[in-house]
């Protein structure tokens, strides 16, 4: 490699590192608790324990009308289901494109109908998340993390790029303790990014993909959605009084596709969903197809299936992406590595930082120096 070219490289990985790793210190210090949001959750929440009880499930319909009878004028959005235990979480609101500031969450024991849950928007949790997901902004805000995502896997490539002349006299690992601060701390820089490359780049990329919600929904939307239901078009919604038994679509659904559990279903007129039809998404039952959803929309007015077509590449891997991006398929052994891995983040971009704060000629500059110096050597007849 030329010294022209080490030279191009490295500013390439100076600037992009400088241009986002304020917001990457951002999204690493509310990334670490995030990982462990179930987990604190059931430390900090206030769901009601359970009730001891020998009933079996009651009808979904039920379940709907217990969650509407203190909500005058609402509408069923969303019910999704734990996996883990006997509760159904229903989310209302005053239409069915109600916005997310007006919806109301609520977890109810399937058994029982008995209130056990309020998901608000007014904790700590939420607070991060939206910190860590938006900045607050909404979908520019998105995007903008989106690009400073993006940044950050150059910075990565070309860190790796010029790891190899920058170490091409020392050994693998090595960090020269007896040299000045700076010279150490660019050599634990050096030895933390090779040793988060392959994680740093999975939780940037799948960060980055993450960002692109919206539009993929949208796509989606406009697309697949369209299609399946094109002899809809131009008839008006279902109104909600018109609507048949949800027990009856989501027993449907689950007989087209026996073996698969049901994750959560969008009420007609919301966002997953269309103005005349439930839409059932189904997932699988083994650690990676639970993932994978696979959209069953059902005729809300007759109870007739209408369709059934897994989502397309590009949601699928959104959908991928999002507990991956969070360490959520190992359970807590790999969000522990997670949250080792984003604190080595953390240390790799205060010492990036600190090391461009310090004066010209320090340790990097040396280094770039003599890494040109020993490539100049090596060319020399």
């Amino acid at each position: 490699m030329s010294s022209r070219t080490i030279r191009a490289w490295f500013l390439v990985h100076k600037w992009s590192s400088l241009i986002c790793t304020l917001f990457l210190l951002m999204l690493c210090l509310t990334g670490l608790p995030l990982i462990f949001h179930d987990e604190i959750e059931a430390m900090t929440g206030e769901d009601q324990a359970l009730a001891v009880t020998d009933a079996g499930p009651r009808s979904l319909d039920e379940i709907l009308a217990i969650a509407l009878s203190d909500r005058p004028g609402h509408v069923g959005l969303f019910m999704s289901f734990d996996e883990d235990r006997p509760v159904v979480n229903v989310t209302t609101g005053p239409r069915p494109d109600a916005a997310e500031t007006d919806m109301t969450l609520r977890s109810f024991d399937l058994r029982t109908g008995e209130l056990v849950g309020i998901i608000t928007d007014d904790g700590v949790m939420h607070f991060l998340l939206q910190l860590h997901t938006d900045m607050f902004l909404g979908l520019p805000g998105m995007l903008f993390l989106g690009v400073m995502g993006v940044l950050f896997f150059v910075a990565t490539v070309s860190g790796v790029v010029l790891y190899a002349p920058f170490m091409r006299k020392l050994a693998f690992g090595t960090v020269r303790a007896s040299r000045s601060r700076r010279v150490k701390w660019l050599d634990y820089h050096n030895l933390l990014g090779i040793v988060t490359l392959a994680w740093g780049s999975v939780v940037g990329l799948t960060g980055v993909i993450n960002t692109l919600a919206t539009p993929i929904v949208q796509v989606w939307q406009a697309g697949d959605l369209s299609d399946m239901t094109a002899a809809y078009k131009g008839q008006d919604p279902v109104a909600p009084d018109q609507m048949g038994s949800l027990q009856a679509a989501v027993d449907m659904a689950r007989r087209a596709a026996p073996g698969n559990w049901v994750q959560f279903v969008a009420f007609p007129g919301g966002t997953f969903s269309t103005g005349h039809h439930y839409a059932v998404f189904l997932q699988g039952d083994t650690p990676l197809t639970k993932k994978l959803l696979t959209p069953a929309l059902v005729d809300a007015r007759t109870g007739e299936l209408t369709a059934m077509r897994p989502l397309p590449w590009y949601v699928q891997t959104l959908l991928m992406s999002q507990p991956l991006h969070f360490g959520d398929y190992g359970g807590l052994p790999l969000k522990i590595l997670w949250a080792v891995l984003d604190l080595f983040s953390i240390v790799i971009l205060g010492s990036g930082l600190y090391l461009w704060l310090a004066k010209r000629g320090t340790a990097s500059d040396a280094r770039l120096r003599e890494i040109e110096a020993s490539v100049a050597v090596r060319a020399a007849p």
